[in-house]
């Protein structure tokens, strides 16, 4: 089977990394790039790591064009931009990937107060299905439209999850301290994000009021199967790609043991392909280039109090983006989840 894939919006690091990993994939051929730039680009012009390996044109976006060239698009898109497109392709029978923010967020109201914009596409909205697939793989597998998560909240939920489905830490007072390549706010010039700005520095931002806090807290929320809330605090690194987030968290029984919080990530992720329980402490370096979240948990006993501390780390182009963009294909036409990612 050949699974004929388009992007809607490759001239993006998403894009990207979308396109590098389709060129791989033994199942899936790149079939069509649309884009809206008034001036229509060679892949290759703006990507040169793609010359001689895919130097496809770029042609307008038209859902009756992109259809009858392609199985599934994926739209790489900022949000607002595809909950435009989404509706036209489904329509026309595609499968719909979507990377943005758009469909994430099931309380359409939720997503206008974070977001500042009307969601204009609430019909749609209502039988999306979030593409996380170590906690979602069934309802994946028979979607038509998958809501790719975003890069932090991936990282959270993954480091999260065991824990909160077994009880073992409370579902109040987390605390989630994340880091973040630059790439994470995309290729689009800002004066921050300019090397002379971003060398030698590390800061915080969108303390406790980011948009991807209200992500987190629905997926744990529906883990927990009671209201969670978070402190979500991201940071900006002087490096391109990869996340690490540390997670404090509060044991549901003092007497729980730093064995048993294992032995929980190893229960749940035993036989996951891209998560890797680790003993010793995540490092971006380690999972860069690749889909795999590595995770691992610490009980630190200060003074009369226990904590828990959860690390996980990502490459925040792959798993947290691209490369969970093509597990979720994989899903969705049956083939190995691990096809083209491996």
């Amino acid at each position: 089977m050949s699974i004929r894939a388009a992007i809607v919006g490759p001239t993006g690091y998403t894009g990207e990394w979308l396109i590098e990993l389709l060129l791989g994939h033994p199942a899936a051929a790149l079939t069509y790039l649309a884009s809206a730039r008034a001036e229509l680009p060679n892949i290759a012009e703006i990507f040169p790591r793609f010359q001689s390996r895919c130097e496809i044109q770029c042609r307008p976006v038209d859902h009756a064009a992109i259809a009858a060239e392609a199985d599934v698009v994926f739209l790489a898109l900022p949000h607002k931009a595809a909950m435009e497109h989404a509706p036209g392709l489904l329509d026309a029978g595609l499968k719909v990937v979507d990377l943005s923010a758009d469909y994430r967020l099931r309380d359409a109201d939720r997503y206008e107060a974070v977001y500042q914009t009307a969601h204009e596409d609430r019909a749609n909205l209502d039988h999306a299905v979030y593409g996380l697939p170590e906690l979602f793989r069934e309802q994946i597998a028979g979607a038509r439209l998958v809501a790719n998560p975003g890069c932090y909240p991936t990282a959270a939920a993954l480091g999260i999850a065991p824990l909160l489905r077994k009880r073992l830490v409370r579902s109040a007072g987390i605390v989630i301290n994340a880091a973040s390549g630059v790439t994470g706010a995309g290729r689009s010039p800002k004066p921050h994000l300019q090397y002379a700005e971003l060398d030698d520095s590390f800061y915080a931002y969108a303390c406790g009021d980011h948009r991807h806090q209200p992500e987190i807290e629905q997926t744990l929320t529906d883990l927990a199967g009671e209201t969670v809330e978070t402190l979500f605090v991201p940071h900006l690194l002087p490096v391109d790609r990869g996340i690490l987030e540390t997670i404090y968290l509060e044991l549901a029984d003092e007497k729980t043991s730093e064995d048993e919080l294992f032995e929980a990530f190893e229960q749940a992720y035993d036989d996951e392909p891209f998560v890797r329980v680790r003993a010793d402490l995540p490092n971006i370096k380690h999972v860069r280039d690749t889909n795999f979240c590595d995770v691992t948990v610490r009980l630190v006993q200060r003074g009369d109090r226990r904590h828990v501390v959860v690390l996980a780390a990502e490459d925040n182009m792959i798993k947290g983006a691209s490369g969970q963009a093509i597990q979720n294909m994989n899903l969705l036409f049956g083939q190995e989840e691990t096809a083209g990612l491996l």
